[in-house]
């Protein structure tokens, strides 16, 4: 007796996932090292041997008891590591789904109305383009009480340029292929052809762009935090490099209060970018006709 269809639909998505996840060793990689990320974040409150508030002897040189030791409060920092990354993630993924949205939003409706439009908004994206994007931050997030939500919102409705002209040239090029002619001389509206056919043609850009997206707006964070322009009450890996530099975790040779941050931010932002390395083979993982 045969396997049913959707016995077969299953069995196919997952040989194919895996020979896709096989063939690039990168993005594998990638989904590793972000997956475990996220579950050490998630699951901080369990994995942190002290509370990271606690105060005890300060600079305290890594030991059993402190492994990265302590800060100049007496804080465990590796407690701290741990509760940091919650707060770099959500500000990486939030901002980065903000400027996504925009950057899509504005790509499709330039590039499938065209007309003015598409001068309108397209003309709008060339200014935002022309502003030196760090700058402008600083400036904003400095005008702004510091707060992460005020944070995610600079950097997020400031990063989504770049997103709108790509996915503005892509839909330039599928408005005009011949099953959009099609789809649109049946009748379909519009916002139908959008849905169904333009953003499905575009995703591959929209899935590359967002862990782009989310890495930039992790480095802008951690630049801002240690510039001094954080949220105090929301630790971050890039506030814990501003305290270790602020208070004489540099100038004592503490490498212990300072690398970590420092490395766990490369780490995250290389994982987002082999996310988006494409294999050597075609890179669709699902196929279904």
């Amino acid at each position: 007796m045969e396997p049913s269809l959707p016995g077969n639909i299953f069995k196919r998505i997952n040989d194919t996932g895996i020979k896709s996840l096989a063939l690039n060793p990168l993005r594998t990689l990638g989904i590793f090292l972000l997956a475990t990320l996220v579950l050490v974040a998630v699951f901080a409150p369990w994995l942190a041997p002290h509370d990271p508030e606690q105060t005890g002897i300060p600079y305290r040189s890594p030991s059993a008891e402190h492994l990265l030791g302590t800060n100049d409060l007496g804080q465990d920092v590796f407690s701290e590591l741990l509760y940091a990354g919650r707060v770099s993630l959500v500000v990486g993924f939030l901002s980065g789904i903000i400027s996504i949205v925009i950057g899509v939003a504005v790509g499709v409706f330039a590039g499938y109305f065209r007309g003015w439009a598409e001068e309108l908004l397209m003309g709008t994206t060339d200014v935002f383009l022309l502003i030196p994007g760090l700058p402008l931050m600083i400036i904003l997030a400095a005008y702004l009480n510091p707060s992460m939500w005020n944070i995610i919102l600079v950097v997020g409705l400031l990063w989504w340029c770049s997103t709108a002209r790509l996915v503005h040239s892509r839909v330039l090029q599928v408005r005009e292929m011949q099953f959009i002619e099609s789809t649109r001389a049946l009748g379909y509206s519009d916002l139908y052809i959008i849905l169904k056919h333009v953003l499905v043609n575009t995703k591959d850009i929209i899935y590359a762009k967002f862990s782009l997206a989310v890495a930039s707006a992790m480095l802008s964070e951690a630049s801002l935090s240690f510039l001094g322009l954080g949220d105090p009450l929301n630790i971050s890996w890039g506030e814990m490099i501003h305290f270790a530099f602020s208070r004489g975790g540099f100038a004592n040779d503490m490498w212990w209060w300072y690398l970590p941050p420092g490395l766990m931010i490369c780490i995250t932002v290389l994982a987002f970018i082999m996310l988006t390395m494409e294999g050597k083979k075609d890179s669709k993982i699902l196929e279904m006709i």
